[in-house]
């Protein structure tokens, strides 16, 4: 009696499971072909990281405020922008210009702008958060602001600055990451497909040793100086007593001033940033992981950001008239020649009858 019933219970689970896979395939929602698009490349995120603490290192914080500028006004929106930075020099009490961080001694560009949102500060900037914050291996209870969360059609642009050696980053002059843990933590990323195409930007002395260990396909990187060389300084501001950023960020930025949304420049340009007359240091680049060349892709692939639009000509009712009543809500307040709208505090839900 018992093999029986049984028996039924199996058959009707095996209907039962059968239906609901009918069921899912058959309501599975599918794009317009329309919408399809043959790139894998369908959106930007930039992680970029200042390392470095105390008011004589105002030069990273610049370099790194640099990059956010140049990122946020090619469109990559603050919601895919990671900015880890490690001190906050527009706040120093030897600023003489509060609430401003500026890579010239002429204060052309102020970099920190009126809008800056910072997600890691001081010290929250760790070797771990940062290798977390790759990995998506975060901390229950992380903001959702403070997450990378790219996925296999993201173009992902990586900076990096502070004082380095050989094979290694300093974080906070307390602890480092090493080039072989920063490849690790990048192929874990590759596996977990958060990346499509990655950008890698460095700029500290040695630089070229943080990127020999990578070996994760779709990986581009240059570097402001190779092994055995220094990363120098641009030049000092008299009013703050500091050298205020780095010769090959400053030339970046001043590449990426005279970029536009729609500029045809390319990877391939950039690259070719800050020669050695320039930078004094030898400009690396490791380009063997990358598939393209580098100037048949536009700048804008990874400091840019993709946003996919249809233009329409037609109009669209988006009024509220169309919306069926609900009974179990409110009922809307009649006003002569104004538009439909419910109660904000319906409180006469809640008196006594």
């Amino acid at each position: 009696m018992f093999v029986n019933i049984w028996r039924n219970m199996s058959l009707v689970g095996v209907f039962f499971l059968i239906y609901c896979t009918v069921f899912v395939a058959s309501n599975e929602i599918e794009l317009p072909a329309k919408f399809v698009t043959s790139s894998s490349h369908t959106n930007n995120w930039a992680v970029l990281v200042d390392t470095s603490r105390f008011w004589f290192n105002y030069r990273h914080i610049a370099n790194v405020l640099s990059v956010y500028r140049s990122v946020k006004r090619l469109g990559i929106p603050d919601s895919q922008i990671l900015l880890m930075v490690a001190d906050d020099m527009a706040c120093n009490a030897r600023n003489p210009r509060p609430a401003t961080v500026f890579n010239n001694a002429k204060q052309h560009i102020n970099v920190y702008g009126s809008d800056v949102e910072v997600d890691y500060r001081g010290y929250e900037v760790t070797v771990e958060n940062f290798v977390r914050l790759l990995t998506g291996r975060n901390e229950n209870g992380t903001a959702r602001s403070k997450r990378l969360l790219s996925d296999s059609g993201s173009n992902v642009l990586i900076y990096l600055t502070g004082h380095g050696g050989d094979g290694f980053l300093k974080f906070q002059d307390s602890e480092e990451i090493t080039n072989q843990e920063l490849a690790d933590a990048i192929e874990q990323m590759w596996q977990k497909q958060r990346y499509n195409e990655l950008f890698f930007m460095i700029d500290t002395c040695q630089a070229a040793s943080m990127y020999e260990k990578f070996y994760s396909p779709n990986i581009l990187a240059v570097a402001s100086s190779l092994v055995g060389e220094d990363s120098l300084s641009h030049h000092i501001d008299p009013a703050i007593g500091v050298y205020i950023i780095d010769r090959y960020t400053y030339n970046a930025l001043e590449f990426l001033e005279r970029v536009e949304w729609n500029s045809k420049k390319t990877m391939g340009d950039f690259l070719s940033v800050c020669p050695k007359r320039a930078c004094i240091s030898t400009v690396g680049v490791r380009k063997d992981l990358y598939p393209k060349d580098p100037f048949k892709v536009p700048i804008t692939d990874f400091f840019g950001s993709i946003r996919p639009t249809e233009i329409s000509l037609d109009v669209v009712n988006v009024t509220l008239s169309t919306i069926p009543e609900d009974l179990n809500q409110p009922k809307p307040i009649s006003k002569p020649n104004a538009q439909l709208f419910y109660e904000q505090f319906p409180t006469k839900l809640f008196s006594r009858v």
